[in-house]
């Protein structure tokens, strides 16, 4: 949620913004019509990768005054039928696989399918309350569309639907189901009757506890964070201490972190060559500092972005995987 009593309009979200070229004096007049709620040049130009949240240092969440702006003005960054598919995915049949009463529950959203092969096939996975389907969609998608209204409305029930399992903690693989329980249900009040463990969490304790049966690959990784982030960034330490206890350089390339760049996944359809461009930067980026592979968390910047990668040379692997790897269970692409 935007707080206009943070926001000093110094401009700094939109002069970091990789997506346009402001001069500190442009990004100040479009803060400044955002807060008037005028029709700001950032309306239409903005890619919806978030990045502005974390960029202002304030707390002032810019992004979010931009999403709520789109929606009242119809400036919308995905067409009416991308919208209509993503409602699609709450009817979409699913299953639960249940595991050790004991132990959690780790939650495929509705990404199943767009996975890669393996990619809960381990023994960190043994156990595991498992289950996926349009029941649990998390809704976070349409932080991507300028209909935030819709995710506000709904998130609820998909509380009230991971509650259901009646599980102390869940697991969740998706990036964008974390955020929705963790930081959109608290901005809007509403309470998570259990612990919401990232992925990247549950990999790193697993990793920690049977720390004597890794063997480390001694490798140099890109990671490709997904939007989303932004408005979690405070697992950044978490991957940094997975990558360290596994063996693996995640190289400082240009844009990680903070400056991370969208997959292209969003605009794929309608925007082919918006979203090349973008995948593109970020292979060549990868590559510049030479890394042996793609470190890939998000189910939707895997179906985007794998086969590019794949085809540049740049082996794509799936996180999960990647600590399967070190466990001895997988190889790492190409020896």
């Amino acid at each position: 949620m935007f707080n206009l009593s943070k926001c000093d309009r110094c401009g700094d979200c939109f002069v970091k913004c990789q997506y346009v070229d402001y001069s500190r004096d442009k990004a100040i007049r479009e803060i400044s019509s955002l807060i008037e709620s005028k029709d700001a040049e950032i309306l239409t130009q903005c890619t919806t990768c978030m990045a502005c949240n974390e960029y202002c240092q304030k707390g002032a969440n810019p992004y979010d005054l931009i999403l709520q702006l789109q929606e009242e003005k119809g400036i919308l960054p995905v067409s009416e039928e991308r919208f209509k598919a993503f409602i699609m995915m709450e009817g979409m049949p699913g299953q639960i696989t249940r595991g050790n009463p004991d132990k959690p529950a780790l939650s495929l959203c509705v990404l199943k399918a767009r996975l890669p092969e393996g990619a809960v096939e381990s023994r960190m996975f043994d156990g595991l309350t498992v289950f996926d389907g349009g029941k649990y969609f998390c809704y976070s998608l349409y932080l991507h569309t300028a209909r935030e209204s819709y995710m506000r409305k709904n998130i609820q029930k998909f509380v009230d639907s991971l509650a259901s399992l009646k599980k102390e903690e869940i697991v969740l693989l998706h990036d964008d189901c974390y955020t929705a329980v963790v930081a959109k249900a608290r901005e809007y009040g509403i309470k998570v009757p259990f612990k919401p463990v990232h992925i990247i969490e549950y990999l790193l304790n697993y990793v920690r506890e049977y720390q004597a049966e890794i063997i480390r690959l001694n490798k140099k990784i890109a990671y490709q964070r997904p939007c989303i982030s932004h408005y979690t960034p405070e697992k950044e330490p978490m991957l940094n201490e997975l990558f360290e206890l596994i063996g693996v350089e995640r190289v400082a390339r240009k844009h990680d972190r903070e400056n991370a760049l969208c997959c292209g996944g969003l605009y794929a359809e309608n925007q082919p060559d918006r979203a090349k461009k973008y995948q593109d930067i970020n292979i060549k980026d990868a590559k510049d500092y030479q890394a042996d592979a793609m470190v890939i968390l998000c189910p939707i910047c895997w179906q985007h972005l794998s086969q590019p990668c794949q085809d540049s040379g740049l082996p794509p692997v799936y996180i999960t995987n990647l600590c399967s790897m070190a466990l001895g269970e997988k190889p790492f692409p190409g020896g």
